[in-house]
């Protein structure tokens, strides 16, 4: 089977890897497609001094159908379409019962990350347990699937947190796959939306998804740039999507008193000033990782009622013998979302 892995200093290959059979508990994924995230270019970007194992390949946003099962298994069988929760935990302790593996409380053997300690999405077929598959509904294609894998449900989860509705103006920073996605949820949950991105290409990608006003901080300073959409007060809450120093102090600062920010861009600094920045505008700052088992059940139910379009996010397609173009591609952080796809 073919699968893609990263060297380091920007570097990938396609390699050819054996097809191994499901142990006890685990299943077989035949991949049809695996997201390209942005946190993946930190593996990407890594020194090859510093990248240690590069055998294992990457991509932690797989959706694909059961192909093989191994004994014992139960929570799935052949041919059932899937989303693969890229954590794996004890699955006893507290936070592993309520579905956050990578919470999971007892480090050993079984705290897996599928994309990282162990092989992710990036190639032809996945082992996984079966514990960690969740049902892909028959309205979401693939692709769709993959970005809830992560992506898209990290924003709903954020989302989720601040309890935004129809009364709210959301600002979101950052018009990646992950801030376009809370683009598209923000709007299916009823509010009006602030797109905030350096690109105008991505700008561009947040109206078509719905946002009602774009931001572009080359245009001078973020904050202001908000209040003068909300009447001089700010947003009522902003969701953090980017992981920049700049954007983290703007997604506080451009919020009116008693407003709400979520952060879910990862990586990198902020300084702020408690008692301005936060204390005395009774600020609620969220941090929010990826999201639970039943989060990515959730996430996929809510974009198929609420018909949310997250194909319209795709702006590329590749095959696993172009992904390491699709990459570099990628890398210039310009792009909506990017699948490798086997369809």
């Amino acid at each position: 089977m073919r699968g893609l892995v990263f060297t380091g200093d920007r570097i990938a290959e396609v390699s050819d890897f054996d097809q191994l059979d499901p142990g006890p508990g685990e299943v077989r994924v035949k991949v049809r497609s695996s997201g390209m995230c942005g946190s993946d270019l930190n593996s990407y970007r890594r020194p090859a001094a510093e990248l240690g194992d590069t055998s294992k390949r990457p991509g932690h946003e797989p959706c694909g159908e059961i192909e093989a099962v191994g004994v014992g298994v139960t929570e799935v069988q052949m041919g059932d379409r899937v989303i693969v929760h890229h954590y794996l935990g004890c699955g006893h302790c507290r936070y592993c019962r309520q579905g956050y593996n990578q919470l999971c409380l007892n480090p050993g053997p079984d705290n897996l990350y599928y994309g990282g300690s162990e092989h992710g999405g990036h190639g032809e077929s996945l082992i996984c347990a079966a514990r960690v598959c969740v049902k892909l509904p028959d309205e979401l294609s693939f692709d769709e699937g993959a970005m809830v894998a992560c992506g898209t449900s990290t924003a709903y989860l954020g989302l989720l947190k601040m309890d935004i509705s129809g009364r709210d103006t959301v600002a979101i920073f950052g018009q990646g796959p992950v801030g376009l996605a809370g683009t598209m949820l923000a709007k299916a949950m009823g509010s009006r939306v602030i797109a905030v991105d350096l690109s105008d290409a991505r700008l561009q990608l947040g109206k078509n998804a719905g946002a009602d006003e774009l931001v572009n901080p080359s245009n001078g300073d973020v904050t202001e740039q908000i209040k003068a959409l909300t009447h001089g007060e700010g947003a009522d809450a902003s969701l953090e999507a980017a992981g920049a120093q700049a954007t983290r102090k703007a997604s506080c600062t451009s919020v009116k008193v008693f407003g709400r920010t979520a952060w879910v861009g990862e990586q990198g600094e902020v300084v702020l000033e408690p008692t301005p920045d936060i204390i005395h505008r009774h600020l609620t700052i969220h941090g929010s990782w990826t999201v639970s088992m039943f989060g990515l059940e959730e996430t996929a139910q809510f974009v198929v009622d609420r018909k949310v379009p997250l194909q319209s996010m795709v702006t590329e397609r590749v095959n696993i013998e172009n992904a390491v173009d699709a990459y570099q591609r990628f890398d210039k952080q310009d792009t909506g979302k990017m699948v490798i796809s086997w369809d």
